[in-house]
C-alpha cells in the first residue's frame, strides 16, 4: 500500500507543479506571432503528450524515492522542466529557453545513462521523455534561429 501511495503522490505532485507553471505561463499572442519551423506539432498535441510524460516522470520519481538511485538527477531534470515555461513563455526568451532545455535534455540523458545498469525500468520510462524533449529542443532552436 505504501508503494501505491508514494507513486500516486509523486504523479500528483508532478502534475500539480507542471500544471501550475504551465497555467501561469501560457504561450499567448507572443508565441503565436513567432515564425515556427515546419515540424511544429499542432497545439492540441502538447496537453496529451505532457500528461503521459508527467505520469512517467512521477512514476520514476517515486521509484527513486522508494528504491534509491539517481535522485539528484531526477530533481535536476524536474527543476529544468519547471523552469523552461517561465523562461521561454514568461520572459519571452527563446535564447534563455534554449539554455534551460539544453540543461534539461543533458540531465535526462545523464539520468538514463546512470540508471541503465541499475534500474532499467526507470531508464526505459524516461526514453519517451528524452525523445519529446529532443523534439522540443529542436523546436526551441528553430524558433531562436527564425526569429
Amino acid at each position: 500500500m505504501k508503494h501505491i501511495i508514494v507513486h500516486a503522490l509523486f504523479i500528483l505532485a508532478v502534475f500539480a507543479a507542471g500544471g501550475a507553471i504551465g497555467a501561469a505561463n501560457l504561450p499567448g499572442d507572443w508565441y503565436q506571432s513567432l515564425q515556427k519551423p515546419w515540424f511544429t506539432p499542432p497545439n492540441w498535441v502538447f496537453g496529451p503528450v505532457w500528461s503521459v510524460l508527467y505520469v512517467l516522470i512521477g512514476w520514476v520519481g517515486a521509484r527513486k524515492a522508494l528504491y534509491g538511485g539517481e535522485r539528484v538527477l531526477w530533481v535536476m531534470q524536474m527543476a529544468f522542466n519547471l523552469l523552461w515555461s517561465p523562461v521561454f513563455f514568461g520572459m519571452q526568451s527563446p535564447l534563455g529557453g534554449m539554455v534551460v532545455i539544453a540543461g534539461m535534455l543533458a540531465t535526462i540523458v545523464a539520468f538514463i545513462a546512470r540508471e541503465w545498469g541499475r534500474d532499467r525500468l526507470s531508464a526505459l520510462l524516461f526514453l519517451p521523455y528524452a525523445l519529446w524533449v529532443s523534439i522540443a529542443a529542436a523546436l526551441n532552436l528553430a524558433i531562436l534561429v527564425l526569429n
